[in-house]
């Protein structure tokens, strides 16, 4: 087939419609949760993250200085967020550090209780219970008088929600 205007002006506007779907593709791919790469805190302390630490709705969790943690009514990461469940139990916890910040991995290993929030959008289906052990990764940041903040994402990553713990007033480490 010869080249001509006509048809050089189809080829690149099939070309362009083509990489503007692409782009649009990958954009809906990719939300600001999706490639948060972490704070950047990296001097936190085991001994400033252990103690009490609250949320919206009763939410609350207790990081002892010997690695082992009570949870209340803590709700789940990322989509899991979405199933509405709430759960409350025992576990342990530790203090990360790689190159893009610092992490507190919580672990429930001994759920004793499970709450649901009623504005669930993807609840569970009928006879399908929630985790009964979790594993939560929260980032690691610090607010305007550089105290630490234990953050993590939730729901549709393209929404970048976070669900902040903040510490609970006059919280020290728990005995």
């Amino acid at each position: 087939m010869k080249t001509t205007r006509g048809n050089a002006a189809r080829a690149l506007t099939r070309y362009g419609a083509v990489a503007a779907l692409l782009a649009t593709l990958t954009a809906c791919l990719a939300g600001p949760a999706q490639y948060y790469a972490g704070t950047d805190v990296h001097d936190a302390t085991a001994a400033e993250v252990a103690g009490a630490w609250e949320s919206t709705e009763g939410t609350a969790m207790t990081l002892r200085p010997d690695g082992t943690a009570t949870v209340t009514r803590l709700d789940g990461e990322d989509f899991d967020f979405d199933q509405g469940w709430r759960l409350s139990g025992q576990g342990t916890w530790s203090l990360t550090d790689d190159r893009d910040g610092q992490e507190v991995r919580l672990e429930l290993t001994a759920r004793t209780k499970v709450d649901h929030r009623a504005d669930a959008t993807m609840p569970l289906p009928d006879g399908t219970d929630a985790p009964t052990t979790y594993t939560w990764r929260f980032y690691v940041d610090r607010d305007e008088r550089r105290k630490p903040v234990l953050f993590f994402f939730f729901g549709d990553p393209d929404s970048g929600s976070s669900y902040v713990m903040t510490r609970e007033p006059s919280a020290t480490a728990a005995p």
